[in-house]
């Protein structure tokens, strides 16, 4: 067989199959409809064992469009160079790679915190679409003028959306769920925890006091060592509270290992409730009592949206989709609680 630079080429696939070079050209194309199931499958196969795959990039970069769909998330430093392993991020992931697929597309993913390497990003794979999340209003809005194809935005903060679309959660309802039960169970004195108190978190944080007025916010350090150093300084105050709203999963569950290491049973002595509902609560000891978001509902929304907006059809522009508090056992009554 006849190599140019060690590669296979469409000549050499349709000489060994005895079929012609547009056969081969076509079945690769995809325009099957004039060609025999048969030797569609010869050829397929051959492809295949031949390595003849890695071309296929350049086929899809070339064509109007790539079936490219790019997923980029921001490198924040609360994650501490570990951004894919925040099991959170890695929930959405691959609720996203699941839905791409099955839609025909292919993902593409990007992990930064510089927002001005994402217009390169797309127009270097000639992209279809993509999903942003972690950003902030600020780097939505200079995307939208430097990018024109459509992309869809989880959980950001702009008035206007414009040539994009923003899916995000009812966080207060979910704080407000959180705060409910837990004033259902007897609570009274409850603190939040957050790295922040904007966005998301301040919202989540502001429908726990909708149920529990005098709830209190507590803003922890993201790095871990300045986080455990701070609830040691802070343990006396944290003693206080009967039980603790995390707005996150892993905060909460990091938060138990402290009170753990401090000898501070959960829910005994202090009940948590956490928000997210990612696969390691169930497995958590004790298992985490949590505001359930899904993950597939927002992927399948993305694609969708994504679809719409490619054929100017898209109307929503700002979803909010429900939550859903998931009872387990890291809360109890509070009259149970050691006073």
């Amino acid at each position: 067989m006849q190599m140019e630079s060690g590669r296979i080429r469409i000549v050499d696939i349709a000489d060994e199959l005895g079929v012609s070079t547009a056969t081969v050209s076509n079945v690769i194309h995809g325009k099957t409809k004039k060609i025999s199931d048969e030797t569609v499958k010869r050829v397929q196969q051959l492809l295949e064992e031949r390595q003849y795959i890695p071309s296929m990039a350049g086929i899809l970069l070339a064509q109007n469009d790539s079936k490219i769909i790019g997923v980029v998330i921001n490198d924040h430093k609360k994650y501490g160079g570990h951004t894919l392993e925040d099991p959170f991020i890695a929930a959405s992931l691959n609720a996203l790679a699941k839905e791409i697929e099955q839609a025909g597309k292919f993902l593409m993913l990007k992990v930064t915190d510089k927002w001005n390497e994402i217009p390169r990003f797309a127009s270097m794979w000639n992209m279809e679409g993509m999903v942003l999340t972690g950003y902030c209003e600020q780097d939505y809005k200079k995307l939208r003028e430097q990018m024109h194809i459509p992309f869809v935005v989880y959980d950001g903060y702009m008035e206007s959306p414009g040539n994009l679309v923003n899916i995000g959660v009812n966080h207060f309802d979910g704080g407000a769920q959180a705060g409910r039960y837990l004033k259902n169970r007897g609570h009274r004195s409850v603190l939040c925890i957050s790295d922040n108190a904007v966005c998301m978190d301040m919202e989540r944080f502001m429908g726990l006091k909708s149920e529990i007025p005098n709830a209190k916010l507590m803003v922890i350090p993201m790095d871990q060592e300045a986080r455990t150093a701070f609830y040691m300084e802070h343990s006396g105050e944290i003693k206080k509270y009967s039980a603790v709203f995390a707005v996150s999963d892993f905060y909460a569950m990091d938060f138990i290992q402290f009170l753990k290491s401090m000898r501070i049973s959960v829910p005994e002595d202090i009940s948590v409730v956490g928000f997210d509902d990612v696969r390691e609560c169930e497995k958590f000891v004790p298992a985490l009592t949590t505001v359930k978001q899904d993950n597939g509902q927002k992927a399948a929304l993305a694609v969708k949206l994504l679809n719409q907006l490619r054929n100017g059809d898209c109307r929503d522009k700002n979803v909010m989709l429900s939550v859903t508090l998931i009872e387990r056992d890291s809360v109890c009554d509070a009259k149970v609680h050691k006073k």
